[in-house]
């Protein structure tokens, strides 16, 4: 493996190259994957896991300037997924369909045994109850397993399979700096498939875009007796108001009709709250960061607009905004998983999610059709309970691989 810095790599370019990936080796790939820790931040690892999986079928792979892994080849097509995950500490392991969250539990303390303490040790091991990696009823458990190292590791063997473009992107689950480096820094591909969770059978055609904000406002210090609002109760108030202004049928995205989706209207979400008096005593101050979750048709610009005008006392601040995503499934790219999902035995549907994905951000930056896919259940995504059936990740690398083939 290269790295881009030191040789320099231009805009990604280079001859396909396709090479057989058997299922065992796939599965070895991913579980490998989920058992390397990596949160947002400290990928590291997994990225020269996933390098050195490319190299090793002879296609050219390198890490970029912030730490992507790139594998470029052919353009009608590039398989984008990413190699961060949140933090959280979910056994990594292999049970039967039927195993719950206790019985991966137990799997992993047994096979732990008393080396639980050597954390150098056992990082990279796959904890096994017995369970062959090639059962068809096994289960793959572990942080990651769904969102979105399953879908990331689904990928890489569909395009060492298939000679199609590869990025393994980095910090999705924070700053989303991977994806914001690759759109400055390569040319548009002919069509993007992002990696996250969907179900097998199931396309991602639509994300809400986000925005975020911090209100902060301040009052004297005064006898907790009085009756004058301090603070605390203008920031619980702010937030309240913010929320009404956009559950009203005025507001930008909502609708008179109270069974609205979730997915056509704006969110408000606070994330967190700092308040309290100053080490000096003089002053109460309060500080609220609040995400808001924007639905197409609505603009950044609107829900700022909403916010200041029932924001009576203090300030807010508003970051950078990431616009929403829909996309057509009449496109060539639709065409293809759907007829993809129904050669591997499946009925495909489509689908439309309430947060905000990479997708975002290719489908603003790229003039190509856009779409998201991968194996999972997206409800266990950041969950305890995360885990994913194998059965089910090798239908999505032949979908994949079905998906790649086709448009090439």
């Amino acid at each position: 493996m290269t790295d881009g810095t030191a040789a320099g790599k231009p805009a990604d370019a280079a001859a396909p190259a396709t090479a057989e990936v058997s299922t065992a080796e796939a599965r070895e790939l991913v579980a490998d994957l989920v058992a390397t820790p990596s949160p947002s931040g400290d990928e590291a690892a997994a990225a020269e896991r996933l390098a050195a999986f490319f190299e090793s079928h002879g296609r050219e792979v390198w890490l970029d300037d912030v730490g992507n892994v790139r594998a470029p080849a052919d353009d009608t097509v590039l398989l984008t997924s990413h190699i961060d995950t949140v933090p959280g500490d979910v056994p990594t392991c292999l049970t039967s369909a039927d195993a719950d969250r206790t019985d991966a539990e137990t799997v992993a303390n047994d096979a732990d045994g008393d080396a639980g303490d050597d954390a150098a040790g056992t990082a990279n091991a796959l904890p096994a109850d017995g369970t062959a990696l090639v059962d068809d009823d096994a289960v793959l458990w572990g942080r990651g397993s769904v969102d979105a190292t399953g879908p990331l590791a689904a990928m890489a063997v569909a395009a060492v399979e298939t000679g199609v473009s590869f990025v393994g992107v980095v910090s999705e689950e924070t700053t989303s700096a991977g994806a914001h480096h690759l759109v400055a820094e390569r040319d548009a591909p002919d069509a993007v498939v992002n990696g996250e969770p969907s179900g097998w059978d199931a396309l991602t055609l639509g994300y809400r875009g986000f925005v975020a904000a911090t209100y902060e406002v301040a009052t004297e210090a005064a006898h907790s007796s009085l009756p004058d609002p301090n603070a605390v109760e203008h920031a619980t108030a702010w937030v309240e108001d913010v929320k009404d202004a956009f559950a009203s049928p005025l507001g930008p995205g909502a609708d008179a009709d109270e069974d609205a989706s979730a997915f056509e209207t704006v969110t408000v979400k606070p994330v967190m709250v700092d308040a309290g008096t100053e080490p000096g005593g003089n002053a109460v101050t309060a500080e609220v960061d609040c995400q808001f979750r924007i639905p197409p048709g609505v603009t950044a610009d609107d829900v700022e607009a909403t916010v200041e005008a029932v924001t009576r006392r203090g300030v807010v601040e508003f970051g950078d905004a990431i616009p929403p995503h829909a996309a057509s499934p009449r496109t060539e790219l639709g065409r293809a998983f759907r007829t993809a999902i129904r050669r591997a035995g499946g009925s495909p549907s489509l689908l439309r999610k309430t947060g905000t994905a990479d997708a975002n951000l290719y489908d603003a930056a790229w003039d190509c059709p856009v779409a998201t896919y991968g194996p999972g259940d997206s409800a266990l995504d950041h969950s305890p309970d995360e885990h994913l059936a194998l059965a089910d990740y090798d239908r999505a690398v032949a979908v994949l691989e079905s998906v790649a083939t086709d448009l090439a």
